[in-house]
């Protein structure tokens, strides 16, 4: 007889989807909970509140997007589900809380990131409390461990999301406002002043739900370096050291230098590495997360 294949196709290609969908919505919702919320102070002028509004509007686009995707995956899922329990797709959501819950919320930040893309900004706080609120369901079920993934997933979205969107929207379009050149520094050091606190606990909560991850797939030290999925788990761990060291550099050798034109250029490009080596833990971790998880010797 043949082997069964290791991975499943297309299974590494949708992890990855809900990866990128994940990590869109939630850079978005970190990008108004640290700067946007309270970004441009009462003083501002005219052009650099102009310059938020479609830092705003971009943002929540590219939330959207991540919410469309969402959309398409549950909708994707929903008829084979249904069909395993013999039932119909409402009947499925209706007799199942956390899918309820969950398809509720997806659909509420879908709406919220509409109306803040066509600037209503009260779409904002709906579709930020949607996107927490997706990973953090099971706690109302009691369901913990389920729990440990999706939250991963959401503290990844607030630090490498969240400068995703800072880099490619809030730097992008200060950097090419016409505000002076002064300003545009000085815009863009309050910029990632306000996100380092979010970046720090949301790095932390990675690295500490990341060996929650691990042990609890592991289920045996020897399968580090002995199971397939150790073997991914590795290669992620040394590129996830890489994307640490890098993001440490930017906060304490790039920030301090912050202030001036020129240092926010260059936190863009040392940021642009720190997300390349992101995009490498997202291919990697599309594939850990389809390989089957190593089994208990005996059972």
């Amino acid at each position: 007889m043949a082997a069964e294949p290791l991975i499943e196709w297309p299974k590494p290609i949708l992890e990855l989807t809900s990866f990128i969908a994940a990590f869109l919505t939630a850079g978005a919702a970190g990008l108004w909970i640290s700067v946007l919320r309270s970004m441009p102070g009462r003083h501002a002028g005219a052009d650099e509140r102009s310059v938020f509004e479609r830092i705003s509007v971009r943002a929540a686009a590219l939330g959207l997007m991540g919410a469309l995707i969402n959309v398409m995956l549950i909708a994707s899922r929903l008829p084979a589900n249904a069909a395993r329990q013999q039932l119909t797709v409402p009947a499925l959501i209706a007799g199942t809380p956390m899918l309820a819950i969950q398809v509720g919320l997806t659909i509420a930040s879908l709406l919220g990131f509409t109306f803040a893309a066509i600037r209503r900004p009260a779409g904002w706080p709906v579709a930020v409390f949607a996107v927490i609120a997706i990973p953090l369901r099971g706690a109302l079920f009691g369901e913990w461990t389920r729990m440990v993934k999706p939250t991963h997933m959401l503290a990844g979205g607030l630090w490498i999301g969240t400068l995703f969107v800072l880099v490619v929207v809030g730097l992008a379009i200060v950097l090419r406002s016409g505000l002076s050149s002064d300003r545009r520094g000085a815009v863009v050091a309050e910029m990632v002043n306000r996100f380092s606190p979010l970046a720090l606990i949301a790095s932390g909560a990675l690295v500490f739900l990341g060996v929650v991850a691990a042990w609890l797939n592991l289920k045996y030290v020897a399968a580090l370096w002995t199971t397939p999925y150790g073997y991914a788990l590795i290669a992620k761990l040394v590129v996830v050291a890489g994307v640490v060291a890098v993001g440490a550099w930017n906060w304490r050798r790039v920030k301090p230098r912050l202030g001036s034109e020129a240092g926010a250029v260059g936190l863009r490009r040392s940021a642009t590495t720190e997300l390349l080596l992101a995009a490498v833990v997202l291919l990697i971790t599309a594939v850990l997360a389809s390989l089957p998880t190593p089994e208990l010797h005996g059972s």
